[in-house]
């Protein structure tokens, strides 16, 4: 039997060890490339941010169907969550002509409640709310009207934002509306994440019936619910996955602008006609189309609202939770004394009288 000499063990001993140098140079500078490219990423993300923040309004315009700019998405990335306490993302869709007016309030009161999973979707930079939300506050380049585009074009925003992060529960709501986020919270684990849900509070006794514009020759009505926009509603994560299809991208303002159809509105046609899931309606939901003074155990409650209309004599009469707490004229929304009632050790509820 014929045997290698030592020499040839020694040959061969060499030429592995040359191998495996070679193969530890190439590693080392491929990771040295990766971390020079993952730098670079970082300084171009960190420039645009820049750029974002010190250009003028109009030179951060985008057209009107793309809601989301390259610095927002950098933005988005940076608050994805996975579990526990970031497995609700909430949504407001508010204006810059109501900043003031109406995001003060929910600064002072419900949103301390969840302060990192509450999202502003508006229509022009803001300073001043950005110094306190953050992130969280996202311009749009839609319009600042009320119009069915203008309320589309948020809608679309608010829902895109949802699906690219990992959070459970999609919960929208209106800057004229208090949340209770407890009882939202409680009210959320009574429903299977994983399955599809679609839950609001309709504000009409029976559902609308419209003429089918996919099908305008035949004349055939079809009939589903909505959540009114108003009281709130929520979408779960495999609701919403099963809608990207149906909703995502641009596809929510498409349909709205066939069907010709108010944001929560769409909402209800795209969930119950296209994805076939029926709305679970939630009495603990409330908006500004009941009598609030009707509302009762507050505590039991996941939204309220507000508003004001002109009676047969032309005094104004106003439609508000009847809740003790601070003057009307100090608060009158009554969000400051709901909040006082439902979280009375909150500092500045000791200056209610």
């Amino acid at each position: 039997m014929e045997t290698k000499s030592d020499g040839g063990s020694s040959s061969e001993m060499s030429l592995l060890l040359l191998t495996f140098r070679n193969r530890s140079t190439v590693l080392k500078t491929v990771h040295y490339a990766l971390g020079t490219l993952m730098a670079c990423v970082v300084l171009v993300c960190m420039v645009e941010l820049i750029k974002h923040e010190g250009a003028p309004s109009t030179q951060r315009s985008i057209q009107h169907r793309k809601v989301l700019s390259l610095s927002e998405s950098v933005l988005l990335r940076s608050v994805k969550k996975s579990d526990g306490i970031y497995d609700v993302f909430i949504s407001v869709k508010t204006s810059a002509k109501f900043h003031e007016e109406r995001l003060a309030v929910i600064l002072k009161t419900w949103f301390t409640l969840d302060p990192t999973n509450i999202f502003f979707f508006t229509d022009a930079e803001d300073p001043s709310i950005r110094s306190i939300v953050g992130a969280q506050l996202i311009p749009t380049s839609c319009s600042s009207d009320h119009s069915r585009q203008a309320l589309s074009c948020k809608m679309q925003a608010e829902f895109n934002y949802f699906l690219n992060t990992n959070s459970r529960w999609f919960c929208h709501f209106d800057d004229d509306q208090y949340v209770n986020i407890p009882g939202l919270r409680r009210k959320l684990a009574e429903f299977p994440p994983h399955l599809p849900w679609y839950l609001g509070k309709p504000s009409i006794q029976r559902p609308l019936e419209i003429l089918d514009k996919e099908n305008p020759v035949d004349q055939k009505k079809i009939r589903f619910w909505f959540g009114t926009g108003g009281a709130g509603f929520c979408l779960s994560r495999p609701l919403a996955e099963r809608m990207v299809n149906l909703a995502g991208a641009e596809q929510f303002i498409n349909t709205a602008e066939k069907m010709r159809l108010p944001d929560d509105v769409t909402m209800g046609y795209i969930v119950e006609m296209l994805a076939e899931v029926p709305l679970t309606k939630l009495d603990e939901f409330h908006s500004h189309l009941e009598p609030l003074r009707l509302v009762r155990e507050l505590e039991k409650q996941i939204s309220f609202s507000y508003s004001s209309y002109g009676d047969e004599d032309g005094k104004e009469e106003r439609n508000i939770v009847e809740v003790q707490g601070f003057q009307e004229m100090m608060d009158p929304t009554r969000f400051l004394s709901i909040h006082c009632k439902l979280f009375p050790s909150t500092s500045w509820c000791s200056a209610i009288p």
